[in-house]
């Protein structure tokens, strides 16, 4: 798994739609090899960012809740 994707099930408040968008792109990045954008690759990449965002989203809501809060903070609440 990618170091850079943290655990999104079980915060409070819920992960946000951005959060979620924010974990999918990591992992594209990460699965493609792509890390800067350009013609070429942004159509597919943001069709992959927005299917892999809309699972997510699908298997947060799905899942039980967590007993425990995950132990790292999302980049997008550091502060």
């Amino acid at each position: 798994m990618c170091r850079n994707i943290t655990t999104l099930r079980g915060l409070d408040p819920p992960a946000t739609p951005d959060e979620v968008t924010a974990a999918a792109r990591q992992y594209v990045r990460k699965v493609s090899g792509v890390q800067s954008v350009t013609g070429r690759t942004e159509v597919h990449l943001e069709r992959a960012v927005a299917r892999i965002a809309e699972a997510t989203a699908d298997l947060l809501a799905e899942l039980p809740p967590r007993r425990q809060a995950p132990t790292t903070v999302p980049p997008l609440r550091r502060r």
